[in-house]
């Protein structure tokens, strides 16, 4: 990975990027203020850095048939390095977890679950999340809407050059 110094046409070009991935190169580069053959040497040079991890579509849950959104707070038995780990690379493999957050304090992971119905829920956390091996309680909380979901990291477009690398 090159060192890379983000200077203030960057990080513009980061905010855009995060808030509409499909914007063209060429009005990625007007918002920026630079011609279009730059901006796409810095948005390479961005994604080669790591600043960019990937693109992705935002499909509707719901219209999927996934009408359940819940947060599994799991406890485990055993938080040595080790166990967390394997904890991690089981739920790698569950599709219904969304995100997995290994967190300080009470609780060592915030899942964030998706079900078709309660009874899908239900049966995930009986036969997979309890049942799996180190795990000692899960506390489960039912999404009842989403009031606001925002991408990525509020960028300032107009802040300090970082130099990162």
């Amino acid at each position: 990975m090159r060192r890379v110094k983000l200077d203030r046409i960057d990080r513009k070009i980061l905010r855009d990027l995060q808030d509409n991935g499909r914007i063209t190169n060429v009005e990625l580069a007007r918002r920026a203020g630079i011609s279009a053959p730059p901006c796409l040497r810095r948005v390479r040079a961005l994604e080669e850095a790591g600043f960019i991890r990937g693109y992705h579509a935002d499909v509707d849950p719901e219209l999927l048939g996934f009408g359940v959104m819940v947060f599994a707070q799991v406890g485990l038995t055993s938080q040595a390095e080790s166990d967390l780990v394997a904890f991690e690379t089981l739920i790698a493999d569950w599709p219904e977890v969304r995100e997995c957050h290994m967190l300080a304090g009470e609780t060592d992971f915030l899942l964030k679950v998706v079900a078709h119905d309660w009874d899908t829920y239900h049966k995930f956390l009986t036969s997979q999340l309890t049942a799996a091996p180190n795990v000692s309680h899960v506390k489960s909380a039912l999404a009842i809407r989403l009031s606001k979901q925002k991408y990525g990291v509020p960028i300032d477009a107009d802040g300090p050059a970082l130099d990162r690398g």
